[in-house]
This record gives structure tokens, C-alpha cells and sequence, in this order.
């Protein structure tokens, strides 16, 4: 009975530190996405430039087991929305630039991506990847994903035609 009670109490404690599990987390949906310095496909810029669309806004790491398999995913995902006004836009945390660079042509990464600090995903209240925010054309974060996603079920693509069709 009494290792019985102890493995109940270890599922409990397990499932509140488990990263889903943010009960009292204040919500961020609504709230203007932090702007910082980007360099894609070899033009330095900023998250802002992107406003207009809506931006799938992806913090990875090439070390990532779920990262790795949630990036076919947003592939597809970047191809569903490119044309609609949305974009895919991934942020790794890697410290090792060959691992960010390896990843990209592994994986065959077709969205618009940047070599970061965790810096940036910290200061967007991130501390694991992978972590997704959505920001509307307005530039505000309509929400935010903990975890590996997959990006292409009807559930949501249905959820980005939504988003999509405001203007």
C-alpha cells in the first residue's frame, strides 16, 4: 500500500512539472509580439517586417527529438499558408551553428529560418522547444503552442483558415 501511495504522489508531481501543465500562467494572447533582429535568406531585418501576415513564429533546436519530427509538419504547413498571407517562421536556440546549419539541409527546411540565442525565446517567456506563437496581422500574439504539433492535421489547417481569413 505504501509504494502504491508513492507512485501516486510521483504521478502527481511528475504531471505539474510536465511543461503543458502552467496552471496561473498569465495569458499572453492579445499582447504585441516582442520584436528583435532576424536575418533570413540573407537579409538582416525584424519580426516586425512581417506584420500583414499572419506568422507562425517556431523556437527549435537541432538537438530536438520532437523538433525534428514536427518539422515535415511545419514544411507543409509553410506551403498551406504561403499564398494566403502566412508564414512559417523558425528561431533555433542551437549554441552550435553547423547543427543549425545541418539541420536546414537534413530536414529539407523550406521556411524562412534564423540562428538565434535563446536570448530572444527567453524574452517571449519560452524555456524549452519546441514553443510556437501565432501572431496576427496586427503583429499580436494570437497564441501559443507548448510542444511539438502536427501542423498539418485538418484540425489545424482548419484553425490557420481562420486566422487566414481575417483581415
Amino acid at each position: 500500500m505504501v509504494w502504491i501511495l508513492i507512485a501516486a504522489a510521483g504521478a502527481i508531481v511528475v504531471a505539474f512539472a510536465m511543461p503543458s501543465y502552467r496552471q496561473g500562467e498569465d495569458s499572453i494572447a492579445g499582447s504585441r509580439a516582442r520584436d528583435f533582429s532576424l536575418d533570413v535568406s540573407g537579409k538582416r531585418g525584424q519580426l516586425s517586417d512581417f506584420r500583414g501576415k499572419v506568422v507562425v513564429l517556431n523556437f527549435w533546436a537541432a538537438w530536438c527529438k520532437p523538433c525534428v519530427e514536427e518539422t515535415p509538419a511545419l514544411n507543409n504547413l509553410q506551403t498551406y499558408i504561403n499564398k494566403r498571407g502566412g508564414i512559417v517562421l523558425g528561431v533555433s536556440v542551437d549554441e552550435d551553428s553547423g547543427a543549425y546549419s545541418r539541420f536546414l539541409r537534413e530536414q529539407n527546411v523550406v521556411f524562412p529560418a534564423d540562428h538565434a540565442s535563446w536570448d530572444i525565446a527567453h524574452k517571449y517567456g519560452s524555456f524549452m522547444v519546441p514553443e510556437t506563437y501565432i501572431i496576427d496581422r496586427d503583429g499580436r500574439i494570437a497564441r501559443k503552442i507548448i510542444g511539438p504539433q502536427q501542423w498539418d492535421s485538418p484540425a489545424m489547417l482548419a484553425y490557420f483558415d481562420s486566422i487566414l481569413s481575417k483581415s
